[in-house]
């Protein structure tokens, strides 16, 4: 399905059910949208430019010219708490899409909860938003936006893009996100199959920090500490300066030092 100017279009496997849009304001707004409506599950709503992105906690999203923009809406047959790891399956699907395509020389991590890096900055970012009725998922809608070819040069911390990191100039948006696709049933699959725990190991081979001494920004308090572990739902186990353990379920984390 296409409701835009341009005639390239991804091409998927068949479990997705494209809509290719040239522009709309967010493709999750547009993806929530249509989940309301009742699109199947596996409808991706893809648009070359975004007129007003967002990500988490209402932050805008810069939507350059030739960067990835995408909301996937899934319908999973799971309680709400099993279903917020699709957020860790699709970035490390995202890891696996982007080593698929891109030189080695660029560097993944997964920086907790939703921030993919690329050699140490911010190239991606995946949002999940979701309608839950009575303790019931309804549907999830997965947004993912990727610096392909240029990124927003004042950020704090700062971002990258993969071109800027060294990918060929034939690494484009549709390359990507037909690798995503791909990557993601494989991902999912093995979540359905295993559990979490494979995708928590995977993730956290390549997380930002792990170990280290970190900062985590909550809504209302500040926390300081060594990033220690997931749990097994993907909460951050902090281990605060006198030895005590504390489980953060939301926040921004940042490197100390």
């Amino acid at each position: 399905m296409s409701e835009g100017g341009e005639s390239e279009s991804p091409q998927l496997p068949p479990a997705y059910r494209l809509v290719a849009l040239e522009a709309c304001e967010s493709t999750n707004s547009e993806a929530m949208r249509r989940a309301e409506e009742g699109v199947e599950d596996g409808t991706l709503v893809w648009a070359r430019r975004q007129t007003a992105g967002r990500g988490r906690r209402g932050r805008s999203w810069a939507s350059l010219p030739g960067n990835l923009f995408f909301s996937l809406v899934l319908r999973p047959d799971c309680p709400p708490q099993e279903a917020a790891q699709l957020g860790f399956v699709a970035a490390v699907a995202l890891g696996d899409a982007i080593g698929s395509v891109a030189p080695p020389m660029i560097e993944v991590h997964f920086k907790w909860p939703n921030d993919v890096l690329l050699n140490e900055r911010k190239g991606a970012g995946i949002l999940l938003e979701s309608k839950i009725v009575e303790g019931v998922m309804e549907w999830l809608v997965l947004g993912v936006g990727v610096n392909v070819e240029s990124y927003p040069p004042d950020l704090e911390p700062p971002a990258t893009s993969l071109h800027f990191e060294g990918a060929p100039g034939d690494v484009t948006a549709v390359r990507l996100l037909e690798a995503f696709t791909r990557h993601f049933m494989s991902r999912v699959n093995r979540w359905l199959d295993d559990g979490f725990a494979p995708i928590r190991q995977s993730w956290l081979n390549h997380a930002y920090g792990l170990g280290e001494a970190i900062g985590v920004e909550l809504a209302r308090e500040r926390l300081e500490g060594r990033f220690k572990d997931l749990d097994e739902n993907g909460t951050l186990i902090l281990e605060l300066p006198d030895g005590s353990v504390r489980n953060v379920a939301a926040g921004d984390v940042y490197r100390i030092g």
